[in-house]
């Protein structure tokens, strides 16, 4: 039963930090990478799709993304779907080939970009403390239906705790590598 609780907990906060991951891919550092796209959908046939479902997404230099439509007709739909999207970019087409050229961010830029990354982990942490809290509320009551003893409460405890610090800690590496990234010129 413990063990159970214990498992859920980490696969919950494991799905935690691969949430954030995804949500920091899509914050645009000054480099070219083709997971900055991911998000965005193209209407193909009558169904939004997926941009890499679509095309071929590469980078030609660290500056700019090339997208390669599979069908010529596709080009425009693109375009727009790019221009359409937050990132603020701004496609340029040369033949069937899409590039999308970076614009260089700003210092101001940066640090609104590195809020952002920070609010994003304190969420993500705010996530895992949850999960720590529901796993040790599951524990508190197999107690009171004497179902384990407290001695088995307290070290059930101790180690969602331990299961807790691992993730904040995967966090707030996480983080640390995307500062980094967005500071970087």
């Amino acid at each position: 039963m413990l063990e159970e609780i214990k498992k859920d907990a980490g696969t919950r906060m494991a799905k935690s930090v691969a949430s954030l991951r995804q949500e920091l891919t899509k914050i645009r550092t000054g480099r070219a990478h083709t997971s900055l796209l991911d998000h965005i959908t193209v209407e193909y046939y009558g169904s939004e799709v997926p941009l890499n479902q679509v095309s071929n997404v590469g980078v030609e230099d660290s500056r700019t993304l090339t997208v390669t439509p599979w069908e010529k007709d596709m080009v425009p739909k693109i375009e727009k779907a790019i221009m359409g999207s937050d990132l603020g970019l701004n496609p340029a087409t040369a033949g069937t080939v899409i590039r999308v050229p970076l614009p260089p961010l700003t210092e101001e830029r940066r640090k609104d970009m590195i809020r952002v990354v920070r609010h994003e982990a304190e969420g993500g942490r705010i996530a895992v403390r949850n999960i720590r809290r529901d796993a040790i509320h599951d524990v508190k009551e197999l107690l009171k239906e004497k179902m384990i003893g407290e001695d088995d409460e307290r070290r059930a405890e101790e180690e969602i705790q331990t299961i807790t610090d691992k993730y904040i800690a995967e966090i707030d590496q996480t983080l640390a590598e995307k500062e980094s990234d967005l500071m970087e010129v």
